[in-house]
């Protein structure tokens, strides 16, 4: 997986793609996860589009609401960026995948609408985990940051949950995060990175 611990992002590119070089030189699968920037997108699928059988996108996109992810990611990029990336990726032949861990609002139904046409492999959808612990080790509990968060973790509910379960439990694209399969009762799997 690629990157762990940032984004890749239009500022630090060359790097990305020294690594990302290195990487697939070697023959290696890589999972390239993020909150795509479309130039970042388009210039790795140009760069390596002879690898592109080693290389599957996922790309983060937790809500349609391009306020909505602007309020918990700063910085990243909007929604239709990000689907504009999706769609590019698609349409040039990579494989794709979508993370929506975490649902950012209640209209999850809204994002696998728009990105099912271009995902060739999973949408994999999760709970926000330890959203308070997390705002508050990242100093963000402001009123409003909390209220929202509070709102998140209400529509977040077992029933809720449950009820998203039951609606696209049939659909193959649909995956779910351990912080599902937990309350829908499904066996979360011990060997990392073999859910299903």
């Amino acid at each position: 997986m690629y990157p762990s611990s940032h984004d890749i992002h239009p500022d630090h590119l060359n790097e990305s793609l020294i690594f990302l070089k290195n990487i697939l030189s070697r023959g290696n699968n890589v999972l390239i996860v993020s909150k795509p920037h479309y130039e970042c997108i388009k210039t790795i699928c140009t760069r390596f589009n002879r690898n592109k059988a080693n290389i599957l996108f996922r790309f983060s996109i937790g809500s349609i609401d391009s306020d909505v992810l602007k309020f918990w990611e700063p910085g990243a990029p909007n929604f239709s960026e990000r689907l504009k990336s999706l769609k590019y990726a698609y349409v040039h032949g990579f494989k794709t995948s979508v993370s929506c861990e975490p649902m950012l609002d209640d209209n999850i139904d809204a994002v696998i609408k728009k990105v099912s046409p271009y995902v060739t492999d999973a949408i994999w959808i999760g709970k926000a985990n330890f959203l308070l612990r997390r705002l508050k080790t990242n100093k963000c509990s402001d009123k409003e940051t909390i209220k929202r968060a509070h709102k998140l973790m209400e529509w977040q509910s077992v029933e809720n949950i449950i009820r998203l379960y039951e609606k696209y439990r049939k659909d193959k694209k649909i995956k779910w995060k351990e912080s599902i399969k937990k309350i829908i009762g499904i066996e979360v799997s011990k060997q990392k990175g073999m859910d299903i």
